[in-house]
């Protein structure tokens, strides 16, 4: 059942939760995030290209932001280096976008959005940077050919990419995972199926070509997760 993504919708796709579940839902995948993967392939990547071109003012735009854990992560990285940073992170989910406002309160930075991946309403080169984080999992390959242009589009210098590495390992250790940080169900269930529905090496690369990216990487950064970078913001003239 790993050879190829699974199709299955997630439960948090579907909407079939509560809003406390969502609540916990949000809580959970911050931790997860913040101790366990997609802040550390942050730091390897989009953080450290900044530090590379000592940029002292940059932007960036978090496209399926969720709480926002990764702009405070950026908002902070910022504030501790003396950089002036803009911080968007776009949601379609009402609550996500609700939540990611009040959890940055100390973040006058970060501007919460909510809005569509498939059609961001920005104008073309509105962002330094366009970061996605544990996103494009939840999208049919269509779409996320299309979310990938609609990132190239609006980012000026790079677009970064994390997501899950598809694997037996990965699938066996997140249960035990569960088990050990009593993680809620809905959490369990739809992050045992996002693995599922995760990606290997091959598919990143075929998706870049797919979208037209000539210069890009595929990276692995522990634990499973992958990074797709574009060297270079496509030319879709």
């Amino acid at each position: 059942m790993f050879k190829t993504r699974s199709l299955k919708p997630e439960r948090i796709d579907t909407g079939d939760y509560t809003p406390d579940e969502y609540a916990v839902f949000l809580r959970e995948i911050a931790f997860i995030n913040r101790y366990f993967g997609d802040s550390r392939a942050l730091r390897k990547t989009l953080l450290r290209d900044i530090e590379r071109l000592d940029l002292r003012d940059f932007s960036v735009l978090d496209v399926g932001a969720g709480s926002g854990e990764l702009l405070r992560l950026i908002a902070k990285f910022a504030q501790v280096s003396d950089r002036k940073a803009q911080l968007t992170g776009i949601d379609l989910n009402e609550m996500s976008a609700d939540t990611m406002q009040t959890a940055s309160d100390d973040f006058p930075a970060i501007s919460p959005v909510r809005g569509d991946a498939l059609s961001l309403p920005f104008a073309d080169n509105s962002f330094d940077y366009a970061i996605s984080s544990l996103f494009f999992h939840h999208l049919t390959d269509e779409q996320i050919v299309a979310a990938l242009k609609e990132m190239s589009r609006v980012a000026r210098r790079r677009v970064i990419v994390i997501d899950l590495e598809r694997s037996v390992k990965a699938w066996l250790l997140y249960k035990l995972f569960c088990v050990a940080y009593r993680i809620s169900p809905l959490v369990r269930q739809d992050g045992s199926l996002s693995i599922r529905k995760g990606f290997q090496v091959e598919e990143f690369e075929n998706i870049a070509v797919d979208v037209g990216l000539d210069e890009f990487f595929v990276t692995r950064v522990a634990p499973y997760r992958l990074v797709l970078g574009s060297r270079t913001a496509i030319d879709l003239r």
